[in-house]
């Protein structure tokens, strides 16, 4: 059956890229609503469905847009502990146009919804089961597909020069105690060279150790180091995770991603749902 949280939670964090101050605030939605976003410091603001098809830009995260232009960006950290605690109908209300970073990764999202726990409602939940493999490939090769599965897993491969992370992969099915100990805690992650070039275009103003993990050649320059082996593959499992719940309900097949990110995560869904033969809705 379908599920909401079963009470209000606000919390307050800042910006990745503004680092302005955000109060967000999730709220009960009634069955069938599914996940919807909203403005909450725009007045005239529309909510927002979470669904791939109003996606508006996947460069640095993937961000929700409106017709009249509002957006509300990086919500795939928290799309994914929604997926995982299967809440399928939720209002997210956020006072700017970024949500909250928090730490860097679904740990906090995850933590705070398992202690508001959740209400199972009176409408079956939908389900979106695989019928044909679907793929999706850029320029150079790098490519993410779904296949017919029995139930929904991910396999992700990144490659990095750097051999602090280099080769690494995931695969695994998803469940609750392998994304509570293995993906929940897993922080973005970039170069130090990134981090100078986003600030000196005005961006990542909110960004720092204690949110996201920075490499420098071979070191890490956060003292703690990794959370746990692999995290920068993982965190990439992370984003997937988030952003296939755009799909509007739970996908059951197997996702597989090779240094790929939400840009391609996005252009799969489109895919997908571009030939109705591909799933059917159990």
């Amino acid at each position: 059956m379908q599920q909401t949280i079963a009470k209000e939670i606000t919390v307050t964090g800042i910006g990745l890229h503004s680092g302005a101050a955000a109060e967000l605030r999730l709220k009960p939605a009634a069955e069938n609503t599914g996940i919807v976003f909203r403005r909450a410091d725009i007045a005239e603001s529309v909510p927002v469905k979470a669904l791939y098809s109003n996606v508006v830009d996947t460069r640095n995260c993937t961000c929700l847009g409106d017709a009249s232009g509002n957006v509300i960006s990086t919500v795939e950290h928290l799309m994914a502990a929604l997926a995982v605690m299967r809440i399928d109908n939720l209002l997210v209300e956020v006072t700017a146009p970024e949500m909250p970073i928090m730490d860097g990764a679904a740990a906090f999202f995850y933590d705070t919804l398992r202690q508001a726990g959740t209400t199972v409602q009176s409408s079956p939940r939908r389900q979106i089961k695989i019928l044909k493999t679907v793929r999706f490939a850029d320029d150079a090769g790098n490519y993410v597909m779904l296949e017919p599965a029995d139930e929904f897993s991910i396999h992700f491969t990144i490659e990095f020069p750097s051999k602090i992370v280099g080769h690494q992969e995931f695969d695994s099915v998803i469940t609750p105690e392998i994304f509570a100990r293995q993906i929940a805690p897993c922080r973005t992650f970039c170069e130090k060279a990134q981090i100078d070039y986003l600030r000196s275009v005005g961006l990542i103003k909110g960004g720092s150790l204690d949110n996201a993990v920075v490499l420098d050649g071979e070191t890490i320059l956060n003292p703690g180091g990794f959370k746990v082996p692999n995290e920068c593959v993982n965190h990439k499992v992370l984003d997937a995770l988030g952003d296939m719940y755009t799909a509007g309900a739970p996908l059951i097949g197997r996702l597989t991603a090779v240094k790929t990110g939400h840009y391609h995560n996005n252009r799969l869904l489109k895919a997908l749902f571009a030939d109705d033969t591909n799933y059917e809705i159990v």
